[in-house]
């Protein structure tokens, strides 16, 4: 009896076997070999590093020093410019004003910005792009010129607004709308908000675009109707794109300057006084307000301690974002 022969090994390996796993390329070669790229970026990366990157840095050790700009500090005063920063209520007042500009304008102008883009997606809707263009039109204007300008016409023309006012019997009295510390913050938050809409509107734009049109068509099929398509469709295919939007829009909040120093110079009696108008007066004083002794080395302890705060607050978000994901992933 013969023994049973096993079956002989194919003589051939499968092409997935033979071929070798691919080498790792060095910073270096992957720089080589991507050079048109990093070419390209080099002027921005350079102007950062000048601009941004260096002076941060450079300023650090101005924060050990009581120095008004004038000459070389001598006067070293180690951590107690940091110390000042943390006991001073004037900073965590601008620091309060900063947090409420940020809670309002946040919100109002995502809703405003989601309301209009989806209008403004709609295919019927005609001469869309010259809407968008209208709506992105205060976005690339400058900031500071805005603020001139509401400026002059709440102080020109604040008479005919109050008689306006008073003919609807919504106020009883005259009103000083940026002299006032009840309205001067509400004002530059309504001026913010319309400033700086167009952005989140792109955001938003772009974001929709993304979305299939055959989704929308499936859910209309099943009888779903506009609510249903914004709740079950748009806002779930959004949810990636919107907190990246959320994240930029806290962050360039928590960084205004430009409206208020135009328009009220942190006044009056710092009711509009933010945390970066806070540190250009530290830093070079101020004409119109209180008469404050420039000090450098204040200024950047003070900068420093809020970019801490900014940098913690980013970390938050940053986790948050991070949960988020992790529990929709183990929904799904």
């Amino acid at each position: 009896m013969q023994a049973p022969t096993l079956p002989s090994k194919p003589s051939g390996t499968p092409a997935a076997s033979r071929q070798r796993a691919p080498l790792k390329r060095t910073i270096w070669q992957d720089i080589m070999a991507n050079g048109w790229s990093y070419l390209y970026i080099a002027p921005l990366v350079i102007l950062i590093l000048a601009f941004t990157i260096y002076p941060t840095f450079a300023s650090l050790g101005y924060t050990l020093y009581q120095w008004n700009g004038i000459g070389d500090p001598s006067n070293f005063v180690g951590f107690d410019n940091f110390t000042r920063v943390m006991h001073d209520s004037i900073f965590w007042g601008s620091f309060l004003h900063t947090l409420i500009y940020t809670a309002v304008l946040v919100p109002v102008q995502l809703a405003l910005a989601l309301a209009l883009a989806l209008v403004l997606n709609n295919p019927k809707l005609k001469f869309s792009t010259f809407y968008r263009s209208v709506y992105f039109i205060p976005a690339v204007t400058s900031a500071a010129v805005i603020g001139v300008v509401v400026q002059l016409i709440v102080s020109n023309f604040g008479d005919n607004i109050n008689q306006f006012l008073i003919n609807i019997h919504l106020i009883h009295d005259q009103i000083d709308f940026l002299g006032d510390p009840r309205f001067a913050l509400g004002i530059i938050i309504a001026v913010g908000i319309w400033n700086t809409l167009g952005y989140n509107l792109v955001y938003f734009l772009a974001g929709l675009q993304t979305i299939p049109t055959e989704m929308y068509e499936a859910a209309t099929i099943d009888g779903a109707n506009s609510f249903g398509r914004f709740f079950y469709i748009t806002i779930p295919m959004l949810r990636a794109v919107g907190l990246v939007i959320v994240i930029l829009a806290i962050l360039g909040s928590l960084q205004v300057f430009d409206l208020v120093m135009v328009m009220t110079d942190g006044g009056p009696y710092n009711a509009t006084e933010v945390v970066n108008t806070y540190i250009f007066h530290q830093a070079f004083g101020g004409a119109s307000r209180v008469a404050v002794e420039p000090n450098i080395g204040f200024a950047s302890a003070a900068s420093f301690f809020y970019g801490l705060i900014l940098m913690a607050f980013s970390a938050l978000q940053l986790l948050i974002v991070r949960y988020v994901r992790r529990q929709r992933e183990l929904v799904s």
